[in-house]
């Protein structure tokens, strides 16, 4: 059964969560945004603007703004969380409590791309443990190429959404697709949740290689075995393999890797040009899920017995100090192997 939702909560008023939001509101639903801050609630909801996260963007007059998470939630009959992966767990638990008490039974849908740090669990693992199934209509994972300052230019955008339960997954691909932002649907959550939290340690890295000079040659290597790389820790952990070549695959990884909109990209081409790791997150001024998620992937590798050089090479320049013109180095040394290896 599809669900025709027509009240959406939104909850997390960043770049991405605006922007889905104003889509929303385009498509005809009613949408409300819960922000923690007042000041941006106020701007949200007098100027029709969020200058912090979309400095040339104007939003939907009817996009609604509240700091109140159960205003917010109120008959909701679609849930999107639009929150960094380490914000996730505690705002899923007060989602959860709230929509709880309520007696709703939202479509949950989430629009986060990482790991979680300790856990190292996907997102829709963490939702699925702070929402109680029985208040969830299903769990969804929005995910695939796209930067919030293109499709708030209205270009054209093509994503995943992505859910073991085939019906929600096609309840928002219904209810998010429009002439310019096209929808897909996938059963295999793992694989895109997998896909979007590990392209964004390749984006470092092709930030790094562009912060050095280095050319296209570099930048396509780096994505391909990168890739490779993906899809052998992903397979490993239940994926798809079909799934890293579709949009939240490779797809997400191209745009990542090759935009300056990429938070990630950026902050790796800092690095590449010698900026230190705390001063390039002080920069940054969001967060850069990347520098967390390889962390997670390097900690699964090593569990699995996995191999990933590339991961491996950035952890080691954002963890341990290593430089990366020694990283690439060690890289283009090792001992020579057959493509054939891949998985």
């Amino acid at each position: 059964m599809v669900f025709l939702c027509k009240k959406v909560a939104v909850v997390g008023a960043g770049s991405w969560g605006s922007v889905l939001a104003n889509i929303l509101v385009m498509n005809g639903k009613e949408v409300k945004i819960w922000s923690r801050r007042q000041a941006q609630v106020d701007e949200l909801n007098q100027e029709h603007t969020n200058k912090a996260y979309l400095s040339n963007v104007r939003l939907s007059k009817k996009l609604i703004a509240s700091s109140n998470l159960e205003e917010v939630l109120h008959d909701a009959e679609l849930v999107l969380l639009a929150v960094p992966t380490k914000a996730m767990r505690e705002i899923a638990h007060r989602v959860g409590l709230l929509i709880e008490a309520m007696d709703l039974h939202p479509i949950i849908v989430h629009a986060s791309k990482g790991l979680e740090l300790d856990t190292h669990k996907r997102i829709s693992e963490i939702i699925s443990e702070e929402i109680p199934q029985e208040y969830a209509a299903g769990i969804v994972a929005l995910s695939g190429p796209s930067h919030a300052e293109e499709v708030a230019q209205h270009d054209l955008t093509l994503i995943t959404a992505a859910s073991s339960n085939l019906e929600a997954a096609k309840s928002v691909q219904r209810i998010f697709m429009n002439s310019y932002f096209r929808v897909y649907t996938n059963r295999d959550i793992i694989g895109v949740e997998l896909g979007a939290a590990f392209k964004n340690i390749i984006a470092l890295g092709a930030g790094a290689l562009n912060g050095l000079g280095y050319g296209d040659d570099a930048k396509a290597a780096l994505m391909t075995r990168g890739l490779a790389e993906i899809a052998r820790l992903g397979i490993a952990l239940g994926a798809d393999p079909l799934t890293f070549i579709g949009l939240s695959g490779v797809g997400d990884l191209i745009v990542t890797c090759t935009s300056v909109h990429s938070r990630n990209w950026r902050a790796g081409n800092q690095l590449g040009k010698g900026m230190k790791v705390e001063d390039v997150v002080n920069n940054m001024g969001m967060v850069i899920e990347g520098l967390t998620t390889v962390k997670a992937a390097y900690e699964l590798a090593k569990d699995r017995k996995i191999e990933m050089p590339i991961t491996e090479a950035i952890y080691q320049v954002v963890y341990q100090g290593e430089e990366i013109k020694t990283a690439i180095a060690d890289l283009m040394m090792r001992e020579g192997k057959s493509e054939e290896e891949t998985f």
